[in-house]
């Protein structure tokens, strides 16, 4: 993982930084600061350890890590994204001078957060990072006093949960297909597992995954076919029937569609 830091011009309370994640597993370890990650790379798919779901970043997706949260995923693709760390102590003092609820209020992580008023932010911190002539320490301060705002305010408001699945729901729906991909699974059925009706259940997880329901289900018949394929204890006409495939030329229409492989030319390049 390589990065790039921002000049020492910035004031301690917020920080800039811009990372390169190349493909692979990586550990994000426990930060004193609260990290405001945003995608800067086309649609990139990856594993969250955390929640055990796959994510789908697109460009200005945001995630916000607290203060003391560590996390773990694996990404398919490399990709580039922008880290700006707020001081807890700052997000103490604005707090405070909020008053009510928000001084009492932890931050939680979240993940896929789609709001403008952070990418907007975000963006002239970076604009004033590139620029010959920087506006200085109290740009800086005034952008990070209105990151954390923002971060407050999102807290006090379920606006970015509406619309979509939660984490428990679409736990329940990938758990559900992981067990079934050996049987028929009708969008009824996911609908029940999720709770939720199957027009908003098809948005939402191709929302959540970039994937349709049929295509996932799908894709995770095929991945799972090709490991019974390696095993080589089975049959063809066994593995089709055991990942919900109709018979042999369907799985192997699949396959090619989905991998470039038919179960012939995997079983030809495995050693003798």
């Amino acid at each position: 993982m390589h990065s790039q830091s921002v000049p020492a011009r910035f004031p301690p309370d917020v920080t800039m930084a811009f990372w390169h994640i190349e493909a692979g597993v990586h550990r994000l370890s426990r930060a004193a600061h609260h990290r405001i990650m945003v995608h800067a790379s086309a649609a990139t798919r990856s594993y969250c350890n955390e929640v055990g779901r796959y994510f789908v970043r697109r460009a200005g997706d945001i995630d916000l890590v607290p203060a003391g949260q560590e996390g773990g995923f694996e990404t398919e693709t490399p990709f580039d994204t922008i880290e700006i760390a707020l001081q807890p102590a700052l997000m103490e003092r604005v707090a405070a001078e909020l008053g009510g609820k928000a001084r009492a209020l932890p931050l939680d992580t979240r993940h896929l957060l789609r709001d403008e008023r952070i990418q907007h932010l975000a963006r002239a911190l970076e604009s004033d990072l590139g620029a010959n002539s920087p506006s200085g320490s109290l740009f800086a301060d005034s952008i990070g006093a209105a990151l954390a705002v923002r971060l407050l305010g999102l807290e006090n408001s379920d606006v970015e949960r509406t619309n979509r699945l939660s984490n428990a729901q679409l736990k329940r729906v990938l758990e559900h297909i992981e067990a079934g991909l050996h049987e028929p699974l009708s969008i009824q059925r996911l609908s029940r597992v999720a709770g939720a009706s199957s027009s908003h259940l098809r948005a939402w997880f191709k929302a959540a995954t970039g994937f349709t329901l049929h295509r996932y289900v799908v894709r995770r018949r095929v991945e799972r076919a090709r490991a019974l394929l390696r095993r080589g204890d089975l049959s063809t006409s066994e593995v089709a029937e055991l990942t919900g495939f109709a018979h042999q030329s369907h799985l192997a229409h699949w396959m090619r569609r989905e991998i470039g492989q038919t179960p012939r030319d995997l079983r030809r390049a495995q050693p003798k």
